[in-house]
């Protein structure tokens, strides 16, 4: 990993951080993208303690915020010419609907169109790379989803699990839909399930009944570190090279659904994704 650049989304904890040691360690220059700076700090000085790394670096950027991705994307690419490996790895869970500052109902607003904004525009820099690698970490959840075209930020009817289905399964189609946009280029674009991952479970650790919950479930969930393996094969293992617009789990290329391969949904998301972010087209 000498010489690589890596950036990671939600960086600052779980798979993100797991991540970070892990690519740190082999010598890769890591970039955490992180929203709230003084936990990314404390995470950084971490990860710098357990990789024996420095070259790890910080940068602030609210995937729930299209102004600030395009602020910050606009400062990467002015500071780095190349980027080896972005690993999408950010996401949220909400007990009640929220929304985010453009008014997107957050959990698909941080999980799909924050990741869907950004990824385009650093494009520029991965194309750039000798062999540009995305990866971005769905989940086995997308199989209880659907893409609810008439009602996408649920105004209508919302709960936790539809919306982080929707959210996974949105990754899952946008992912395919990159890949198939950029077969011409060196660069692919593939995601992961991680598995059941204890710091993933969407509850509010500071309540008395987050903490049972937490408490209860977590001796059948995997570690951060076991969970971002899935992740970092699919980022780093050189018989991927060609590989794009797959899905994996526990390191192995998954049949999906048709719902997971619809050519048609996909290309819609990807039109009213590019519509809500003002993405060129």
């Amino acid at each position: 990993m000498h010489g690589k650049t890596v950036l990671i989304t939600g960086a600052n904890a779980g798979m993100g951080l797991a991540s970070t040691i892990k690519l740190a360690a082999e010598g890769a220059k890591v970039i955490m993208l992180c929203r709230n700076l003084e936990r990314g700090n404390e995470a950084r000085k971490e990860a710098q303690q357990q990789s024996g790394s420095t070259a790890i670096e910080l940068m602030q950027c609210d995937l729930g915020d299209i102004a600030s991705i395009k602020n910050f994307a606009q400062e990467f690419l002015k500071k780095y010419d190349t980027l080896d490996i972005l690993l999408n790895n950010a996401g949220v869970v909400t007990i009640r609907r929220q929304e985010t500052k453009d008014g997107f109902e957050r959990v698909l607003g941080v999980n799909h169109l924050g990741h869907f904004l950004l990824t385009n525009l650093l494009l520029p820099s991965l194309q750039a790379a000798e062999q540009g690698r995305i990866v971005t970490v769905a989940s086995g959840a997308y199989k209880a989803g659907r893409i609810h075209f008439d009602d996408l930020f649920l105004k209508q009817s919302f709960n936790p699990a539809k919306a982080y289905a929707q959210s996974k399964l949105a990754n899952i189609l946008f992912t395919k839909e990159l890949a198939r946009q950029l077969s011409n280029t060196k660069v692919t674009a593939n995601c992961v399930h991680p598995g059941a991952v204890a710091t993933q479970i969407g509850v509010n650790r500071d309540t008395g009944f987050g903490k049972r919950i937490v408490a209860l479930l977590k001796p059948f969930f995997l570690t951060p570190e076991k969970g971002a393996e899935t992740a970092l094969y699919v980022a780093t293992e050189p018989s991927l090279h060609n590989v794009s617009g797959q899905y994996f789990y526990k390191k192995q290329q998954q049949l999906l659904p048709a719902k997971a391969t619809n050519d048609y949904d996909a290309l819609r998301l990807w039109g009213w994704s590019s519509e809500l972010t003002g993405l060129e087209t």
